[in-house]
């Protein structure tokens, strides 16, 4: 078990860096390849078509 704390971040506090697949290939997305070129909106919602 990872003893490992992580906290949440605040209001205008940097992301951390992630990794996530962007294509339907699979081919990685970066965060910080973004990173003084783009801004970057990151949302989170519930599933699509789940109730509540």
């Amino acid at each position: 078990m990872s003893t490992a704390t992580t906290t949440m971040p605040g209001v205008g506090d940097l992301a951390p860096d992630f990794t996530l697949p962007g294509t339907p290939d699979g081919d990685p997305v970066t965060l910080s390849s973004f990173k003084g070129t783009k801004h970057v909106l990151l949302a989170f919602y519930v599933f699509d078509f789940s109730p509540g």
